[in-house]
């Protein structure tokens, strides 16, 4: 009984220790190290930016497809739009010019006429409908598929590379987002 009270006397003394220095101790677990900006850590921290700008691009292609999986072609602008306000260039331009290459290897293989072009050139893209629509759509998937296929060999070989420096690519990455001050994902 002794042993119940000295350990509720400790947890009270700890909780009013948190509330007069406003430090929350549990989150305390999640510090960077204090030598996380070390010269040394920088120069590990230099490895891993390439591999590190290969993940974030990798991110963001992948939550693009399930824009493009989840919504019709008409709302696909604005919600790629929505869900990457930083991005500086122009989904409506780029989808675009996707469907119209996607549609001219189709006629270059003969599966399609020089007309389904010509209407895929004249039409904009959000007025797709039926066949056409899902079409373009898995013409778009394909695309945004072979880009994360591109971006994971390239994470891939970052890593071997970092391998073959006798490097661990986890403990590069760890140190890497520790130097930067970047929330582990």
């Amino acid at each position: 009984m002794a042993d119940k009270e000295n350990r509720r006397i400790m947890e009270m003394q700890m909780d009013a220790l948190k509330d007069e220095h406003g430090v929350d101790i549990d989150s305390s677990k999640d510090r960077i190290p204090a030598n996380a900006r070390s010269a040394n850590n920088k120069k590990l921290a230099d490895i891993y930016d390439d591999a590190a700008e290969y993940e974030a691009e990798l991110k963001g292609f992948e939550a693009e497809l399930e824009i493009l999986n989840d919504n019709v072609l008409a709302d696909l602008v604005v919600k790629l739009n929505d869900n990457n306000p930083e991005y500086e260039g122009d989904y409506a331009k780029e989808i675009a010019e996707v469907a119209v290459n996607g549609v001219t290897q189709l006629v270059e293989a003969k599966s399609h006429s020089q007309e389904q072009l010509e209407l895929v050139k004249q039409m904009d893209f959000t007025a797709y409908s039926g066949e056409l629509e899902d079409e373009i759509r898995e013409i778009l998937v394909k695309r945004w598929e072979f880009l994360v296929e591109i971006k994971k060999e390239h994470v891939a070989d970052e890593r071997a590379e970092m391998k073959l420096m006798g490097m661990k690519p986890d403990h590069l990455r760890k140190v890497h987002y520790n130097y930067h001050g970047l929330p582990q994902n």
